[in-house]
């Protein structure tokens, strides 16, 4: 199955070493998050903790209010690809429960 064209903006990489982590913060902009290595464990202000490994695709779009921390519990490099979204880009896809 191939989704509809998805209007996104622009892509950027970014890598965080092993053992990195990043305190509470918002999403800059309505992004997915595309984790290219490394694993994950990703935490809301509700108090949902996930974990996300390679493959795996976020919708971060918690851009205004207390926002999401993370942290790495692998040996790998947080290696992921960020593309941005068009204001009003429809993601075709939810949430998957592992």
């Amino acid at each position: 199955m191939v989704s509809t064209i998805v209007r996104v903006g622009t892509a950027s990489f970014a890598e965080t070493p092993p053992g990195g982590t990043l305190e509470w913060h918002t999403a800059p902009v309505r992004q997915l998050v595309v984790t290219l290595s490394g694993t994950l464990e990703f935490e809301t202000r509700d108090g949902e903790r996930f974990v996300l490994r390679p493959g795996d695709v976020l919708l971060a779009e918690d851009t205004l209010g207390h926002g999401h921390s993370w942290r790495l519990i692998d040996d790998a490099p947080w290696r992921r690809l960020y593309v941005v979204l068009d204001e009003h880009a429809d993601v075709p896809f939810g949430a998957v429960p592992r």
